[in-house]
């Protein structure tokens, strides 16, 4: 019997993990074909340029599924920082509430580095604080924000804005102007509090009410991260912010789940205290205590706790709590080159390793999430992180989480200041977004098993033939009427500078095969910002209208050719998967 943990809850029935970055060395790899990864055998005496003539022979495995995900597998995260930034006040764009839901059904994890910097207020006519910016418009630019607000209130329903081309120019100055205070906060370790805010008299102010809308309206379930570090002179965790917090929730009826603190393992680097796995029990339990507390979140669902980067006080904190969580922290990646080097791309699975063994230990069949999940950190790099070349990072984590029964990864962040993002700050979809629509729209939770055979050239003594072929397998999507029950998707992804042939064997040959193939568009290559699919480059139609993603069929027994450099999706075609049929 595993040993009893100070710091296990049985009530809970998911453990968060809490990734803050993902960065050029932390993306997955595989090492077994069953695995749902491209592995070739060695073949002796072939002439240079045999490998890309080779057919890649691919199966599937569709007896029964090798995981199980949850529903809201591939789930999004907003930052705190967007109070003080004041992206938050645009979170009723039309625009940014039909993309947002375009990836539902997903959470909608608030939190971060800043959760332990927030602090619930409940009063009246509270004095507006909007940060920094240019005097000379904050004035009109406030009055504008109150006008929107009060349009929002006469709404029923979801409320919903366009706002002013205007006005979006002038908060992207006034973002601008905020980061740079963020960034000096993060950089000197000092962090400013920051207040979410219920409604009150002026119509304006209402960050909760705002932040709710938004994900209810996206059709996305809100997790709500409270701060952990709000204490008192005996080290135990204050609840007076977090109470009233709890009670305003329930009066409005907001559908919330919980989660206290960010990262504990962190506090001491960060204020110079330390919370233990003992005491962060205590804090646990004292929360599940206030949920129970008030009527209409006695049964609201309580996630975590979290934990940083698996190192050593990581990996204390977590071994005397039977919760797991991992936090990679890196290098930025500052060439597209880095996004191909699959000796980078091979970290995560041992991060991933440490921690589920831990929750094997003290909590067997706890879930285990992956939060914070971005291709770079510190607001990354423009025309970089936020181009075509940051998809593989994205898409090869997501089948490697799937993989590794991985139950939720929420991407860091769906919108806000920087190139790290799914939106832009013009409210555009960037390459990941498309990346991530396609994903939603083909691949429904049970993962298969890959089995493939090919050829490679004989590796060189001392040398490592890393797998630059990533193939990946689920059942098709449940919510894609577009295919009956038993359809299957694979997705590939090419980091060969060659094009490469599949070629579908056994229970696949034969089968009518819809192709969903992502390149660049323009002449920026892997650093392009546009996606097109199947030829046609990928805009919204309008605020409220998505482009048609539309497959190109391929006829039965016909060869995958997967150019270089490139993301595609294969849905099979009715042939009626025993292991997706349930």
């Amino acid at each position: 019997m595993p040993k009893s943990s100070p710091c296990a809850f049985p009530w809970s029935s998911l453990w968060l993990a809490s990734l803050a970055t993902l960065v050029v060395q932390s993306v997955l790899s595989s090492s077994y074909s069953s695995s749902s990864t491209y592995q070739r055998s060695a073949a002796d005496g072939k002439r240079p340029g045999f490998m890309e003539r080779t057919l890649v022979l691919l199966d599937v495995n569709t007896r029964s599924p090798i995981r199980v995900l949850n529903d809201n597998f591939l789930s999004l995260q907003l930052d705190p920082s967007i109070i003080k930034d004041g992206w938050l006040d645009f979170l009723s764009s039309k625009r940014l509430v039909t993309l947002a839901r375009g990836l539902s059904p997903a959470f909608l994890r608030f939190g971060g580095k800043r959760t332990d910097f927030l602090q619930f207020n409940n009063q009246k006519n509270l004095a507006k604080f909007r940060g920094p910016g240019p005097d000379y418009y904050l004035k009109n630019y406030e009055d504008d924000i109150v006008r929107s607000d009060i349009a929002l209130d006469k709404q029923k329903g979801c409320k919903v804005a366009n706002h002013p081309d205007i006005m979006l120019e002038l908060q992207r100055e006034k973002a601008a102007t905020t980061q740079l205070i963020l960034l000096k906060e993060q950089l000197s370790n000092i962090y400013s509090n920051i207040t979410i805010t219920a409604a009150n008299i002026g119509g304006y102010a209402r960050s909760l009410d705002k932040l709710y809308n938004f994900a209810d309206c996206a059709g996305l379930h809100l997790i709500l991260g409270v701060n952990a570090l709000h204490r008192n002179p005996d080290n135990s965790w204050n609840t007076s912010s977090t109470l009233s917090l709890l009670k305003y929730g329930a009066g409005k009826k907001y559908n919330i789940s919980w989660e206290l603190g960010n990262e504990p393992n962190a506090y001491r680097s960060m204020v110079g205290r330390a919370v233990n796995s003992t005491q962060l029990a205590q804090d646990h339990n004292k929360l599940r205590t206030l949920l129970q507390s008030v009527r209409y979140y006695h049964r609201a669902h309580l996630y975590g706790p979290n934990a940083g980067r698996p190192r050593k006080n990581a990996i204390l904190l977590l071994d005397g709590c039977s919760y797991v969580a991992t936090l990679l922290y890196g290098r930025q990646s500052e060439q597209v080159e880095d996004f191909l080097k699959t000796r980078l791309l091979d970290t995560l699975t041992e991060q991933i390793n440490k921690v589920t063994k831990v929750v094997n230990t003290h909590s067997p069949g706890k879930k285990v999430w992956l939060g914070g999940l971005g291709p770079a950190w510190a607001g990354g790099i423009n025309n970089l992180s936020d181009t075509y070349a940051a998809g593989f990072l994205w898409v090869n984590a997501l089948g490697m989480a799937a993989v590794q029964g991985i139950d939720v990864v929420l991407r860091h962040s769906f919108f806000d200041y920087g190139y790290t993002h799914l939106v832009d700050q013009n409210f555009n979809p960037l390459p990941d977004y498309w990346f991530s629509l396609v994903y939603k729209r083909l691949v429904g939770p049970r993962v298969l098993a890959v089995r493939v055979a090919g050829l490679q050239r004989k590796p060189q003594p001392g040398r490592v033939i890393r797998d630059k072929l990533r193939i990946y397998a689920h059942c098709t999507s449940y919510y894609n009427h577009n295919y009956v029950r038993g359809s299957i998707t694979i997705y590939i992804i090419n980091l060969h500078r060659s094009r490469k042939k599949i070629k579908l064997a056994g229970t696949l040959r034969n089968n009518i095969v819809h192709q969903y193939l992502l390149q660049p568009y323009g002449t920026d290559g892997l650093r392009a910002k546009y996606v097109q699919l199947n030829g046609e480059k990928l805009l919204m139609v309008d605020n409220e209208t998505f482009p048609e993603l539309k497959p190109k069929t391929l006829r039965a027994g016909r060869t995958i050719a997967m150019p270089p450099m490139t993301i595609g999706f294969y849905v099979i075609k009715n042939i009626n998967a025993y292991a997706c049929r349930r």
